[in-house]
């Protein structure tokens, strides 16, 4: 992130206004299996009734045919039409819950046993169900109880089921699989490999690198979580506990989420940690995980979070889980990551002497905010990522203003200089430029600076237009209204206008979508500096 010394969440991407994703009955529909059924046989039978024969017999013939095609047409990858990340999600189907389960034996060098179930209603008929899954080896898949058969196609496991299924129609599919931490082909994400055990990151395209699902924000579900270890191991996920069973030298840890959650945001650490738990405002538990030996070490960052938790209240309303918590990870990531009710942080982020403490709690801070904005509030597609970031980033600034005196100001005004490059190089806010294949060792490419900063100037810029109060109310309105749920760059347009009382689609169409920076209200002196040329070839 260019304004600080490391990057602490990915860029996103912005998207200008996108266009309506394809239909999702046109996408998920397969050929049905007509039936014909040939008429009885009876003696004597007239010139007629032996054309009634002839023509069920030829009927139930070309049934045959289009049942054959249908089985036998190649399965393909599908998407929710994601204008980012095109093959993402599925069509068809909605997810009520995940149950997922995970056997580590020690060794995160090897792949998991897994089963993976899935609650979910169809949205349309299906013949043949996708499932985002890429990075492991599956044995068996149930619908409803029953064998079905089952191939992959690009990043989808697609499965068949023994008959298709209505639309409207409750169904549960199994999926007994592998889950490998182990990165493939230089792609990062998923299981990170920790010094001690495991975590996840599965923001913004790989939870189905590590289990099978509907890999898109649009789809958010409950989850359950089992983890069974070795002893000496402890295993955290999303949510609350509900089941610790031991037997023989394993324990198996069972957490479940109280609010739906999107994929990208699971959460699953396994390693030699002890989880330290006190209580935040109202009552709120609280409970970080941190490897065993550095605890006493990290325990003066940890007790600030209640105090935090109660900042942001006080700004944007109550919070809106049942739990939150830290998660210190010994790894290299080069990131922090806001998973629902349970933020990952690199441990050096906390021991590293040449981070400044003002930094490091904002840092906190940022991630924190995160669980209102981008893990209760979900973005409905990649491209309203910037809701997400630039709220985050907002909450990252002030708070840095209020505790070590870093003026908001000065940040804005150095973020104004440089967001037509930002703008140049990874598109507007909203619109943000598709994602390019990462360079080794680099995170995903839509966590770019116009998601972050960029972003956040566009709420200073809609603080500056409509004023300190209605924008306060309008920030509570925001997380109040989609709480739980999913909400898209208009929505944030129409609610600004209804709080503001007046219609600011053209205003803040030009923060969010223009190629330039328009002008800041009430700082006409602030200069963007014009992208350098690229030389042409």
């Amino acid at each position: 992130m260019p304004l600080t010394p490391r990057s602490h969440t990915r860029p996103a991407p912005v998207q200008s206004a996108p266009a309506a994703p394809p239909d999702s009955d046109a996408l998920r529909r397969r050929t049905g299996s007509p039936q014909g059924t040939a008429s009885s046989q009876s003696t004597g039978s007239s010139p007629r009734k032996g054309f009634r024969r002839r023509k069920a017999v030829a009927l139930l013939a070309s049934a045959v045919s289009v049942c054959l095609l249908a089985a036998s047409a190649p399965a393909e990858p599908l998407g929710v039409g994601d204008r980012l990340f095109p093959y993402l999600g599925n069509p068809g189907y909605d997810v009520a819950s995940y149950d997922l389960s995970f056997t580590y034996a020690g060794d995160n060098s090897k792949p998991l046993a897994a089963v993976t179930t899935i609650d979910a209603w169809t949205t349309t008929e299906l013949d043949r169900i996708n499932l985002d899954f890429a990075h492991g080896d599956v044995q068996a898949v149930e619908v409803d109880g029953r064998p079905a058969a089952f191939s992959s196609a690009g990043e989808d496991l697609v499965v068949t089921p023994d008959r298709s299924l209505p639309r409207g129609s409750w169904m549960r599919i199994t999926v007994r699989h592998t889950s490998d931490p182990v990165s493939a082909d230089d792609r990062d994400g998923g299981w990170v490999r920790t010094t001690d055990g495991l975590a996840m990151a599965n923001q913004a395209d790989v939870a189905h690198l590590v289990f099978p699902c509907n890999d898109h924000p649009s789809d958010k579900a409950m989850f359950t979580i089992r983890v069974t270890a070795p002893d000496g191991w402890t295993a955290v996920a999303n949510g609350l506990p509900t089941d610790v069973d031991r037997a023989g030298r394993t324990t198996t840890w069972t957490y479940r989420t109280q609010h739906p959650m999107a994929t990208e945001l699971a959460q699953v650490s396994i390693g030699r940690s002890t989880v330290l738990r006190r209580s935040g405002p109202h009552g709120l538990p609280v409970r970080d995980v941190v490897p065993t030996q550095d605890r006493a070490a990290l325990e003066p960052w940890l007790k600030k979070t209640p105090a935090q938790i109660a900042w942001m209240e006080d700004r944007v309303g109550p919070y809106p889980f049942e739990t939150y918590g830290i998660l210190m990870a010994a790894a290299d990531t080069g990131f922090e990551l806001e998973t629902q009710t349970l933020s990952l942080f690199e441990k050096d982020l906390f021991t590293e002497p040449a981070y400044p403490k003002w930094y490091v709690e904002s840092i906190m801070v940022h991630e924190l905010s995160h669980q209102w904005f981008g893990d209760s509030v979900s973005p409905r597609t990649w491209s309203d990522l910037w809701l997400n970031e630039g709220h985050a980033t907002w909450y990252e600034a002030l708070y840095a203003e209020a505790k070590a005196g870093r003026t908001l100001d000065v940040r804005m005004k150095a973020a104004y200089g440089a967001s037509d490059r930002w703008r140049a190089a990874g598109g507007p806010p909203a619109a943000p430029k598709p994602p390019k294949p990462p360079k080794p060792g680099q995170k995903i490419s839509i966590f770019r600076p116009n998601v972050y900063d960029g972003a956040a100037l566009v709420l200073y810029a809609l603080r500056q237009e409509i004023g300190p109060k209605a924008f306060e109310t309008l920030e509570r309105a925001w997380v109040q209204r989609h709480r739980d749920g999913t909400a898209t760059t208009a929505d944030f347009v129409r609610l600004a206008s209804a709080v503001s009382g007046r219609d600011l689609g053209g205003f803040l169409h030009d923060w969010l979508y223009a190629e330039k920076t328009p002008a800041m209200p009430g700082h006409p002196d602030w200069k963007a500096v014009a992208p350098a040329a690229v030389p042409v070839k």
